[in-house]
């Protein structure tokens, strides 16, 4: 059979010593593939293991595990009464703007008793500190709300930590060793859900572990039901599990493949399969990306902050041969490494997939008279550069050059003289430089139009 991405229920595992540390790291040999007409088991799912914590790839494996039962299951019983008042409490830490503009993310934290949910707060916020310090993020961080949904445990930590032994009760049954490896992070997943429904509105979802040891894992399938990407645990004490979490949103928001690939093991030499669906996978040399103006061409020769030009390096996407991707070392291959050029182009693909940048204040359903005043709300950007969104207002499809800038038009300021109805309109727009591709730029716009007259 040829080697493909389709995972069946047996997990290839390889321990691996490492020489220079005092604790042996648990790889993942590489995705277990199913054999010929193995139908998926319908009560698993596919997660992603993070990988080796001082320097190593960024991702290490894939392993199907449970969707459910991952940990014990909480005894409600064992909650005393104000411990179950508490639990399930929302509260929106990020507040900017309303839900149907922006992209949510929902954090759950496991392991935390009702005395320890102040810490779960500043977990929290520690951990998209972490996240917001790295780009395409940091720029785009207005663009996010951040809801945390109190979850309460009986116990304080998790199945696992410290050792294998030790089991916890805890409301999402977090635990590591899922199938055998001590880092990767499982949750139960339909209880997560129970959770995440409580928000008004989930894209994406962070399952915070109280726990310092290193770990997590990515479950990167859509829900059908709840509508968000995909869902990330981490360590809240553990100070690599924000650059996991990162990665995993690669996944999820930025429909990007691991970079990384499986020397040695069998099954992964060569691709020989289809041009990947990936925007940052192709079986084409960078003179092939140039002559057929495929996949990330627009950046071929562009220094990428990874390090190094944005090309065509072999390996990549769990292939040592046959595949290959933008630059030798992004966020998607190996942790406290940038995303890539292609990569952020991506990622803001995938932000504005759920956020919109031109909020309406005033009612666009009004027929606006000379005391109204046309106001919208616009995020601003946070890049180092300074660069903020381009804000035009045009009267019957004239531009209205003297207010571009502002969010707020005063009817009165248009100079009507006539009783006709006019359409106001405003757009607001990201030239952001990191866009090259024409598809993703028509999304960067946004655009709102009342009926005006006197």
């Amino acid at each position: 059979m040829e080697p493909t991405r389709r995972h069946g229920v047996r997990a290839v595992l390889r321990a691996v010593a490492a020489a220079a540390c005092a604790t042996a790291v648990l790889v993942a040999a590489g995705p277990a593939r199913a054999a010929d007409g193995e139908p998926p088991a319908k009560d698993r799912v596919e997660v992603e293991i993070p990988g080796p914590e001082h320097g190593g790839e960024a991702g290490s494996g894939h392993a199907l595990v449970p969707a459910r039962g991952a940990g014990p299951a909480k005894t409600a019983g064992r909650l005393t009464e104000a411990e179950r008042a508490a639990d399930g409490a929302v509260t929106k830490i990020i507040d900017n703007g309303p839900t149907a503009d922006r992209l949510d993310v929902v954090v759950i934290g496991d392991g935390y008793t009702a005395a320890e949910l102040d810490r779960f707060h500043a977990d929290t916020a520690a951990k998209w500190a972490e996240v917001t310090a790295v780009e395409p993020y940091t720029t785009y961080r207005n663009l996010f709300n951040v809801w945390t949904v109190d979850a309460v445990s009986h116990d304080s930590g998790v199945t696992g930590d410290p050792d294998r032994a030790t089991v916890r009760d805890t409301a999402l049954g977090s635990s590591f060793w899922c199938e055998g490896i001590e880092r990767l992070l499982c949750i139960d997943q339909p209880k997560v859900d129970a959770y995440v429904a409580r928000a008004p509105e989930a894209d994406l979802v962070i399952v915070l572990a109280n726990s310092a040891k290193y770990g997590g894992a990515g479950y990167n399938e859509p829900s059908a039901t709840l509508g968000y990407e995909g869902i990330s645990t981490a360590s809240a004490g553990h100070a690599k599990s924000g650059q996991v979490a990162i990665h995993e949103t690669g996944h999820s928001l930025g429909k990007l493949a691991d970079e990384y690939f499986y020397p040695g093991v069998p099954g992964y030499e060569k691709y020989t399969g289809p041009e990947p669906a990936e925007t940052n996978s192709t079986v084409l040399s960078a003179e092939q990306l140039a002559a057929q103006r495929a996949k990330w061409y627009r950046w071929l020769g562009e220094p990428s902050p990874d390090g190094g030009a944005v090309g065509a390096y072999e390996g990549g996407n769990y292939f040592v041969t046959g595949l290959y991707r933008p630059t030798d070392n992004s966020l998607m291959r190996v942790l406290d490494k940038p995303f890539n050029l292609p990569g952020i182009e991506s990622m803001i693909a995938g932000f504005y997939r759920h956020a919109r940048i031109l909020t309406p204040l005033t009612p666009t359903d009004l027929t606006l008279r000379a005391r109204h005043t046309a106001a919208t709300a616009v995020p601003a950007l946070t890049g180092a550069d300074g660069r903020q969104l381009v804000v035009r207002w045009y009267l019957d499809g004239k531009e209205l050059k003297r207010f571009e800038g502002r969010t707020e038009v005063p009817v009165s300021e248009l100079w009507l003289f006539d009783f006709r109805s006019h359409r106001l309109t405003v757009t607001v727009e990201d030239r952001t430089p990191s866009v090259r591709d024409p598809k993703v730029m028509r999304t960067l716009r946004s655009t709102a139009e009342w009926k005006v007259r006197l």
